[in-house]
């Protein structure tokens, strides 16, 4: 099955997004997949949006998803100097001063425009050592296949599970490392979260980067992704503070979520709107079947 994968990975990026282009609306209007996820998303995300915009605004989602299906499967196999040429970096020339002073950062982002061109390259594109953390796929055959892919230009993946560990180990040896965390995906206890309004919902936001990033007294940058045509991205650094431990609790979670809302305001169809985001409480989880599930307190 990987054979195959990588195989199809070698045709051309426009012969991948012909596939894109004819697959979209069976996915979208014959297999209907997780249509009835978007639109609730949507539509709870822009509660003054009509329902022909809310309508459009599906199929362009579903178009750029399909898109991301396509880079997906050429990243796979695509040269270090062709993703450069697709995912361009703005201004990494402001993480240099942090790496001169051997000082670690926290790139935050999310599940917005492409995400895996920056997992692949980021070890080749600055100056730190670049690691990703994120979440094991439920496949762990699949898991490592994919992981060895992302990891072939040098970036480390790591499981959010081990990454006490791994921070840990990279400061004793005084390493500076990039840590990318795409830190929009859905917390698992609703009481280790941090919680906001965004997109007019009460939502539960991950506090790991925030709580690394003070305990290790690391700058935190968020990045903005901005897709300039079809295949073409350029990414943004920003400075959230390279003070952490003198905020208070909970005000780099919110500027991050602040930042990640007027992106999604922006240009909406190119958030993951597929994803049961909202499916967290303050007491407990929505379950797929719409019963809840009550988390206690520990």
């Amino acid at each position: 099955m990987y054979n195959i994968l990588l195989l199809f990975a070698y045709l051309p990026l426009w012969l991948h997004y012909c596939f894109a282009t004819l697959l979209w609306p069976v996915v979208y209007y014959l297999f209907r997949y997780r249509v009835k996820v978007v639109r609730t998303n949507l539509e709870h995300s822009f509660p003054n949006m009509g329902k022909k915009e809310l309508r459009k605004l599906e199929r362009q989602y579903y178009r750029h998803m399909m898109d991301l299906l396509a880079e997906g499967l050429y990243n796979l196999r695509a040269p270090i100097h062709r993703v450069a040429r697709h995912y361009h970096f703005e201004n990494a020339y402001i993480l240099e001063p942090y790496y001169a002073a051997n000082r670690s950062v926290v790139l935050m982002s999310a599940h917005y425009n492409n995400w895996e061109y920056m997992i692949t390259s980021l070890d080749r594109r600055i100056s730190h050592h670049g690691i990703g953390v994120g979440k094991p796929l439920d496949n762990k055959r699949f898991g490592r296949f994919i992981t060895a892919r992302r990891a072939r230009y040098g970036t480390e993946i790591v499981d959010q599970t081990d990454v006490r560990q791994t921070m840990a180990f990279y400061d004793q040896w005084h390493v500076p490392v990039a840590y990318m965390m795409l830190s929009d995906q859905s917390p698992s206890n609703p009481h280790r979260s941090y919680w906001t309004n965004f997109l007019n919902q009460d939502t539960a936001f991950l506090f790991g980067a925030e709580h690394f990033a003070k305990k290790y007294d690391m700058p935190v940058f968020l990045y903005d992704v901005k897709k300039t045509s079809r295949g073409m991205y350029t990414v943004h650094f920003e400075l959230l503070t390279d003070k952490p431990q003198e905020l208070p609790d909970g005000e780099i979670t919110q500027r991050y979520a602040c930042h990640l809302e007027t992106m999604i305001q922006q240009e909406p169809q190119y958030w993951l709107w597929s994803h049961r985001r909202w499916k967290l409480t303050r007491t407990g989880r929505i379950l797929k079947d719409g019963t809840f599930k009550p988390i206690k307190k520990k």
